[in-house]
């Protein structure tokens, strides 16, 4: 699997792909996307990763790389809508994504790297850390 940027010619893969993220959302107007994935340059070294074996993706994360004034100012990243195709998944190309999205924080300075879950499937915690994530803090969300 090759692992790179996402760019805007490849968003309605990018968006195909998240049908097996989220299957019951409707997808994100192109649009909507271009101008997001825009937004989302605004923070050096964020990035929507995407892993590709040929033409298709198999797995795609996002990772922000988020400023900070505590840490010696050293930034920290979230990683998000972690996805691997369903014809594709235990075959390593989840972990390789987060591998690389990880690599790419620390190369930049950060002094974390951290993700939240929804889910409760053991399955998909296990892969969490068999990916080198660790479960240290309690997580809180508030949604509109």
């Amino acid at each position: 699997m090759h692992c790179r940027n996402c760019i805007a010619a490849d968003l309605p893969a990018l968006l195909a792909l998240y049908a097996h993220l989220s299957p019951e959302d409707p997808p994100t107007d192109l649009t909507v996307a271009e101008a997001n994935l825009t937004a989302l340059a605004a923070y050096p070294g964020s990035a929507v990763l995407v892993g590709e074996l040929g033409s298709q993706f198999v797995a795609s994360c996002t990772r922000i790389i988020v400023p900070n004034l505590s840490r010696m100012g050293r930034p920290y990243a979230l990683i998000e809508n972690v996805v691997t195709h369903g014809d594709h998944r235990r075959q390593g190309y989840g972990t390789e994504i987060l591998r690389v999205a990880a690599a790419g924080a620390f190369e930049r300075g950060c002094y974390k790297v951290m993700l939240l879950t929804g889910t409760r499937k053991q399955s998909t915690l296990d892969f969490y850390l068999k990916a080198g994530f660790q479960q240290t803090k309690t997580g809180f969300q508030i949604r509109a």
